[in-house]
C-alpha cells in the first residue's frame, strides 16, 4: 500500500513520536510535561501540521469511551466512600494460614476486584494493605507486590470495564458486556491459577515457613474510613499495630474524647477514664465475648479479655447517633445495590456508557449533598489524555504507515490457524510494550478485525478478544508495561514507614516467563 504525501508522513511521524516519548517516559528531562500534556501536544501538532483538519480531529474523539470512563470512575469513588475497598483489604488477612495462603488471596482478590473496578483502582487501594501485612510478619514484600500487580492485569482482561483498552475494544468492536465476559473468562480463570502456581514455584523458598499452620497471619487493622484517591498513585493511611507493652495499664481520655467517635482498646485488661465527667455520661461498649464493668460515679469502664471497640456517645445525642449509623448503613447498601444493577444492566446488553453514567448520577442524587467533592476526585487528566491520544492516533493513521505495516504482516497473522495466531500475539505483545497497550489497540484494532471478518463473523469477534487478552497480559512483561505495575511500585516506595522499592529487574525476572506462559495458555481458551 502506498504511503500518504511525504510531508504528511514526516510531520505526522514527528508528532506521533513526540506523543510516544512523553507517553512512555512522562518525566523525560528535555520536556518533563507528563503524559496528559504530551497527548495534547501531539494532537495539536497533528492539526498544525495539517495531517488532520480541525473537524477530523474533533470527529476522532470517541465520546462513548469517555462517557464509560467517567461513569465507572465516579461509581468507583462512591464505592470507596462506602468502604468497599476497606473490606477487600481486610479479606486479605482474615483467617489467613500463612504466606502461601496470603499470596493466593492477594491474587484472587486483586483479579476479581480489577475485573469490575479497573486494575489501576485495585492496585491503588490494595498496595499498602499488602505491604503492611508483609512487614508485620517479616515477609519479603516483592512476591506479594508482584502477585498484586500481575493478577490485577490478568483479572482486568475479563470485562470491558477492567481497563481502558478493553473499553476501546468493546465499543469499537460492538461487543456486549456478556459476550466479552464469556469469551475471555475461561482464559482469565486459568491465567490467574497459572500465575499463582508460577509465583509459588518461583518464590517457594521465600514463602515456605515451617510454622505456617501454628502462626496464622493476623488480621491487619484498618481505619473505619479509607482515604479517597483520585485515580493516580495516592497514599492511604492505616492504623499502625498497637504495641502490647503500651496497651497494658490505662488510657486516659481528656477533652479530646468529646470529639472522638471510636477508641481502640487492645487485649488483656484496660481502663478507660473520663476526666470530663460532665460532658460524657454514657460509654457504649461494643464487643463479643467480653466482660464489662462500669462505675457510674467515677465514669470508669473496665474491659476484660478480648479486643473491643468503645463508642463514646453523649447520652443526649444517643438517638441521633443511632439515626446517623442506620442512615450510613442504608446509604452503603444503596451504593452496592446500584453498582450491582449497573453490572446486571451491562450483562443484559444495555449501552455501557449510558448505563455507567446513569448509575453514577443516581448515586450523586441519592447522596443528597453537594457533588463537588466527589466530582473533584474524577481523573479529568485521564479523560483529557484520551482525547489527545484519539486525535494523535487518528493523525498517525492518516500517514498510512500503520496500514502499510499491517499489509506486510497480514498474510502471516491470520487467526484461522495456530501459527498465525501466535505471530499476531507476538506483534501485539511487542507493540504493547513499545507503544503502550491503548495506542496499540487503536492502531491495530480495526485492521485486525477487518482481516478476521474476511474469514467469518465469529473470527472477527475472536480477533478483538485476542487483542484484548494479549494487550492486557503484555502489561505483566516488564515494570513499564502497564500503569498498574507503576502504581504498585510507586505506592510501595512512598508508603509511610513501610517503603519498599520494587526494581525493574525483580519484576522482569518474574514478568517475562509469566507473560509468555499465561498468554499462550489463554489464547487456546478464548472463544
Amino acid at each position: 500500500m502506498a504511503l500518504a504525501a511525504t510531508s504528511k508522513v514526516v510531520l505526522g511521524s514527528v508528532a506521533f513520536l513526540i506523543f510516544w516519548v512523553l507517553a512512555v517516559f512522562p518525566a523525560v528531562p528535555f520536556l518533563p510535561i507528563g503524559r496528559t500534556a504530551g497527548s495534547l501536544l501531539g494532537a495539536m501538532l497533528m492539526v498544525i501540521f495539517k495531517v488532520l483538519s480541525p473537524e477530523e480531529a474533533y470527529g476522532s474523539i470517541d465520546l462513548p469511551i469517555l462517557g464509560l470512563l467517567f461513569g465507572t470512575m465516579l461509581v468507583t469513588i462512591f464505592l470507596e466512600r462506602a468502604n468497599m475497598f476497606k473490606y477487600l483489604g481486610k479479606l486479605l488477612s482474615w483467617k489467613s494460614r500463612g504466606p502461601k495462603d496470603l499470596l493466593c488471596r492477594i491474587c484472587l482478590i486483586s483479579a476479581i476486584s480489577s475485573a469490575f473496578f479497573t486494575n489501576d483502582t485495585s492496585c491503588i487501594v490494595l498496595t499498602e494493605f499488602v505491604l503492611k501485612i508483609a512487614r508485620q510478619h517479616d515477609l519479603p514484600p516483592y512476591p506479594f507486590l508482584l502477585a498484586l500487580a500481575s493478577s490485577a492485569n490478568i483479572g482486568s482482561s475479563a470485562t470491558p470495564i477492567g481497563n481502558p483498552q478493553n473499553l476501546v475494544i468493546a465499543i469499537q468492536g460492538k461487543i456486549s458486556f456478556g459476550r466479552f465476559l464469556m469469551g475471555i473468562l475461561p482464559a482469565m480463570i486459568v491465567g490467574v491459577i497459572v500465575n499463582i502456581l508460577f509465583l509459588i514455584v518461583m518464590y517457594w523458598k521465600v514463602l515456605c515457613s515451617p510454622k505456617d499452620e501454628e502462626n496464622p497471619i493476623s488480621e491487619v487493622v484498618v481505619e473505619e474510613e479509607a482515604v479517597s484517591h483520585q485515580f493516580s498513585p495516592a497514599r492511604m493511611s492505616h492504623l499502625t499495630p498497637l504495641n502490647p507493652q503500651e496497651c497494658n495499664g490505662s488510657l486516659e481520655l481528656g477533652n479530646t474524647v468529646q470529639n472522638s467517635s471510636h477508641a481502640l482498646v487492645s487485649s488483656q485488661v484496660h481502663v478507660i477514664k473520663d476526666q470530663s465527667a460532665t460532658s460524657v455520661s454514657e460509654v457504649q461498649m461494643v464487643h463479643s465475648g467480653t466482660k464489662e464493668e462500669t462505675n457510674p460515679s467515677k465514669n470508669v469502664a473496665i474491659v476484660v479479655d478480648k479486643p473491643v471497640v468503645a463508642h463514646v456517645v453523649p447520652s443526649s445525642d444517643g438517638k441521633d447517633y443511632m439515626n446517623v449509623k442506620w442512615k450510613r448503613i442504608l446509604w452503603k447498601s444503596c451504593v452496592y445495590a446500584i453498582t450491582l444493577v449497573m453490572l446486571i444492566a451491562m450483562l443484559l446488553g444495555l449501552n455501557m456508557a449510558w448505563t455507567a453514567i446513569a448509575a453514577a448520577i443516581t448515586l450523586v442524587v441519592l447522596d443528597f449533598k453537594d457533588a463537588g467533592p466527589s466530582l473533584d476526585k474524577v481523573s479529568y487528566s485521564l479523560l483529557i489524555f484520551f482525547c489527545g491520544m484519539f486525535i494523535t492516533i487518528e493523525g498517525f493513521k492518516k500517514t498510512d504507515i500503520p496500514s502499510a505495516m499491517w499489509d506486510a504482516m497480514e498474510p502471516y497473522s491470520r487467526i484461522d490457524h495456530a501459527s498465525g495466531t501466535a505471530i499476531l500475539a507476538v506483534v501485539i505483545l511487542v507493540l504493547s510494550n513499545l507503544a503502550s497497550n491503548v495506542p496499540t489497540v487503536l492502531l491495530l484494532g480495526a485492521r485486525v478485525a477487518a482481516s478476521a471478518a474476511a474469514i467469518s463473523k465469529a473470527d472477527e469477534q475472536k480477533a478483538w478478544l485476542i487483542l484484548a487478552w494479549v494487550s492486557t497480559i503484555a502489561g505483566n512483561f516488564s515494570l513499564l508495561g502497564s500503569a498498574a505495575n507503576l502504581i504498585v511500585c510507586e505506592q510501595a516506595r512512598r508508603a509511610p514507614n513501610l517503603g519498599y522499592t520494587l526494581t525493574f529487574w525483580t519484576h522482569l525476572k518474574f514478568g517475562l516467563p509469566s507473560t509468555l506462559i499465561v498468554s499462550a495458555i489463554g489464547l487456546t481458551l478464548i472463544r
